[in-house]
């Protein structure tokens, strides 16, 4: 066990080590910890519904009716009407046929890849996929082709090469990549799903509730429903409550019922969650301000930040500004936390080395009067 007593070493004498850090609360876009406020730019929690009072009703009437947990796996008796009826909605929300609810993004990504995927088959994905997607594939057996970057030319080579050398082929994506906040060329990728005759699945889990006119992503966005054959996605994130999806065929389903081990051998989200979940769908429908101010002040953001010299691929909510050195972005983030703005440093093993970065992840609680006070505390603390 000497390798973890190094390894614990080396990053607290290099100031990188990890630790949890426990907030008392986290409000109307601020966090509040060891009784001090900060303007939080670290949470998911895209349009603020983790707070809507509608979500809360919901989960506490859910409470009061099915108690607090589900006390078993959906195949043995953790099953309940509200998991169904959530499944129908979504399926409806991402206009495909139908959906299947898992407990985590994380759980999501590795039941459904190694379920669909075997020993014969290839899979080709993004560089920047998240990590779930790299062990799903990891845990299917199938052969995995990683293509540049958005590089539609790379990928289509990769494809040729692989022709008539596997049983079955699929081509992974996020529509918004969850580290530098941009979007897939989705068209472009479902072209040559076509052309060589792959099925495609898109992760949108950064994407779900923030982009669309009904706020269902970017798969619906650009009107590619029926042609993306697995659309996965999250409630944990600008839906403000937990869980994941998976919007497909009906087979698909039924299949991952019986094959999906991280959906068989789980317990069932409590129906309390369930019901948040409905609501958030009800909710993104109904008050498209929501994400209509969000993008209206990230755009903003990303505008302001160039003309200070900060250069981002972002075309989202999620705005990372790459220092590379780990070391430096740590002390970044520290700078502005002193300063009262929770930013999160990210570095290897997350993103590659040399690659470190401020992950700055924008909420309908910022303003364009917080966004310009917090401009300036970025570029103070990029010189210190």
């Amino acid at each position: 066990m000497g390798r973890i007593e190094t390894f614990l070493t080396q990053r607290q004498a290099d100031g990188l080590l990890r630790v949890l850090r426990p907030a008392d609360l986290r409000q109307n876009g601020k966090l509040y910890r060891d009784n001090r406020e900060f303007f939080d730019f670290s949470s998911n929690d895209y349009l603020g519904l983790s707070e809507h009072p509608q979500l809360k009703i919901a989960a506490t009437k859910a409470i009061e009716k099915y108690g607090t947990g589900s006390c078993a796996s959906r195949l043995l008796n953790g099953n309940f009407n509200i998991h169904h009826e959530l499944e129908e909605k979504t399926a409806s929300f991402k206009d495909k046929e139908s959906a299947l609810v898992y407990n985590c993004g994380y759980q999501a990504n590795v039941g459904i890849i190694s379920a669909i995927c075997n020993s014969s088959d290839a899979v080709f994905c993004d560089k920047l996929s998240h990590a779930s997607i790299l062990d799903g594939i990891s845990l299917s057996g199938a052969r995995m082709f990683r293509f540049r970057h958005n590089d539609i030319e790379h990928l289509e080579s990769l494809l040729k090469k692989s022709s008539g050398k596997f049983e079955n082929r699929l081509i992974i994506t996020e529509s918004i990549f969850s580290m530098d906040g941009d979007r897939a060329p989705l068209k472009e990728i479902v072209s040559l799903k076509e052309k060589y005759d792959c099925k495609i699945m898109v992760d949108e889990a950064h994407a779900t509730g923030v982009f669309g006119k009904t706020g269902s992503g970017v798969v619906g966005e650009e009107g590619l429903n029926e042609k993306v054959d697995f659309v996965m996605g999250t409630f944990s994130k600008a839906l403000g409550s937990f869980g994941a999806y998976l919007a497909c065929a009906k087979k698909m389903k039924e299949y991952l019922i019986n094959t999906s081990r991280s959906f068989i051998y789980s317990t069932a989200l409590p129906p309390s969650v369930i019901a948040a979940n409905i609501a958030a769908l009800e909710v993104v429908r109904k008050e498209s301000f929501r994400r209509e101010t969000l993008l209206e002040n990230a755009a903003y953001f990303r505008s302001e930040l160039e003309k200070k010299g900060f250069q981002s691929a972002s075309e989202s909510q999620i705005v990372p500004l790459v220092i590379s050195d780990a070391s430096k972005t740590v002390k970044m983030s520290n700078t502005l936390g002193q300063n009262g703005y929770i930013v999160g440093a990210i570095r290897p093993p997350t993103v590659p080395e040399g690659q470190s970065r401020l992950r700055i992840s924008l909420t309908y609680y910022h303003n364009k009067e917080i966004l310009n006070s917090f401009i300036e505390k970025i570029s103070d603390a990029a010189n210190v």
